[in-house]
């Protein structure tokens, strides 16, 4: 163990000299690092919520409405195949305690040719339907988990595209439990401005609405229903619309969105796929001189009358809009729709200061918890002790590069690890610095018990930290949010001290070995 090759003391400068490549952006204000050199890292390490303050939202996916969007969707299948094969029905409702659909066909004797037209419609539920005509469709509770677990998580994505769409670094998008998403914002300043571009559905529908009925007045055709929108009528009142239910051309179908102004007004431009465009050009080829609402999240936005085919698969989106909501709406349906609607649950916002004492709170304990193991080594192990100190200089090094170069989010129980890592690391060379002890009491020379004392350390150094590397492991596996930041420090800490301690200190006490060729070793 006193012997390096060449290779060795290459590749630990090597090491030494991209952590400091790595760690010093850190050090440089936030606006001179573009006047860095291109060949140089100008990352820094990205600091949590509880740092550098921000916002923390929790909201909960509203699940029950996309099961009864589910429902409803089934019954207006079930009806629409019904009257095409001429088969009676009655009593077609949805049971959304249960997850399910009853009718009850009229004469038995059609009971089999529904059966062969519905049963395509039952994927991913149980079908029965009886001689005598009562029938049920009821969704099973695989596919129901199934669903709820794809909402979430498609929730999840919508969410992080909108938050990137608005520029925020490093935000913490996360599940927590089975119908909730954790949110973190760093360094927003207004969570207000956030929480209505994250909260909003954004659900972007194109359908028709229906001629000659009066909401309030006339009764509602089956297969419609009265949105509201944001007009006024002469009376001050808000204009209603009986729009159908189906849907001709979704907000899925987009592939662009921008605000933009026409005739001085701002709107909203949108482009559809091939597919979207497809069917927007037949919708609107087919239906000229009616009326097409424009429909978000429930209310319609404008209903304009189409006067002629629009073949080119865009369009623009008029009404009471400023440039801050055309803008947002236009992000919005650049990101995609919510699955779900969502519904703010916790609310805190940190502001920076309580961040920055946090900071401060923390370079104190890093600090004195370093003067203090210095101080120690330096006493109890004389020189050695001052080798594994320069040591456990280079290993916070190594920690911020590591820190840096991966970008992950240091935060306050992130600062609590890296003091603990500093008592850790000079573990390793404490095993090693009392077993040199024992070998010099047996009687051997510095070279021999310098030797002994690295090689024989070596399995006790392995087994310690390997079980310590477990338990960070499953800190980060089953943790979340502060948890985790916890067991990635020191995850790092532990990789970091083992390097430095086997290789750094073991090459300054064998440089010094060679150079000095002590008759007795002063520890």
């Amino acid at each position: 163990m006193v012997q390096t090759s060449r290779w060795q003391l290459l590749a630990v400068l090597a090491v030494i000299l991209l952590g400091i490549a790595f760690a010093a952006p850190n050090f440089v204000p936030r606006d001179k690092l573009q006047e860095l050199p291109d060949w140089l890292p100008r990352q820094q390490v990205n600091l949590g919520l509880d740092l550098q303050g921000g916002a923390y939202l929790l909201y909960e996916v509203d699940l029950k409405s996309v099961f009864e969007e589910q429902l409803e969707n089934l019954v207006d299948a079930i009806r629409v195949e019904l009257r095409e094969a001429r088969i009676g029905y009655t009593g077609l409702a949805a049971q959304t305690a249960d997850n399910a659909v009853v009718f009850q066909i009229r004469d038995p004797g059609q009971v089999a040719a529904a059966r062969e037209r519905l049963a395509p419609l039952a994927s991913g539920a149980t079908f029965t339907l009886d001689d005598n005509g009562a029938g049920r469709i009821r969704l099973t509770q695989k596919s129901v988990e199934e669903r709820k677990a794809h909402v979430v998580q498609q929730a999840i994505e919508v969410i992080r595209r909108r938050i990137d769409e608005t520029g925020t670094r490093e935000p913490s998008i996360q599940r927590q439990g089975d119908e909730r998403i954790l949110i973190q914002l760093p360094g927003i300043g207004d969570p207000e401005q956030a929480k209505e571009v994250i909260g909003k559905t954004a659900k972007l529908t194109f359908r028709f609405v229906v001629d000659g009925v009066r909401p309030g007045v006339d009764p509602i055709p089956a297969g419609a229903e009265v949105l509201p929108s944001d007009d006024r009528l002469a009376s001050g009142q808000t204009r209603q619309y009986v729009v159908r239910k189906r849907v001709m051309i979704s907000g899925d179908n987009l592939v662009d969105a921008q605000a933009t102004f026409q005739q001085g007004q701002p709107v909203v431009s949108f482009r559809f796929d091939s597919i979207g465009a497809q069917r927007f050009a037949q919708a609107t080829s087919e239906n000229v001189g009616k009326l097409f609402a424009i429909v978000l999240d429930d209310k319609v936005i404008s209903a304009p009358v189409i006067r002629e085919p629009i073949l080119g698969g865009s369009g623009v989106i008029s009404g009471n809009f400023n440039v801050k909501s055309a803008n947002n709406l236009a992000l919005l349906l650049r990101a995609g729709a919510l699955p779900a609607p969502l519904k703010l649950l916790e609310e805190r916002t940190i502001g920076p200061g309580l961040g920055a004492d946090s900071i401060r709170a923390g370079e104190i304990a890093s600090v004195l918890g370093m003067v203090f193991v210095v101080g120690f080594m330096g006493v109890v192990y004389g020189l050695l002790g001052m080798f594994a100190n320069v040591a456990l200089l280079a290993n916070l090094v190594l920690i911020l590069a590591a820190l840096t170069g991966l970008q992950a989010t240091l935060t306050l129980p992130g600062i609590a690890g890296i003091v603990l890592t500093i008592g850790m690391a000079v573990d390793t060379n404490v095993l090693i610095f009392e077993r040199i002890r024992e070998e010099q009491r047996l009687g051997r020379g510095p070279v021999m018990a310098i030797d002994a004392g690295y090689k024989r350390a070596m399995t006790t150094i392995i087994d310690s930290n390997l079980t310590t590397l477990i338990a960070a492991m499953l800190l980060f596996y089953f943790g979340t949010g502060p948890i985790k930041g916890f067991a990635v420090t020191l995850t790092l800490g532990l990789i970091t001290s083992m390097f430095t301690a086997i290789m750094i200190s073991r090459l300054l006490v064998v440089a010094w070995l060679r150079r000095r060729r002590p008759k007795e070793l002063a520890i």
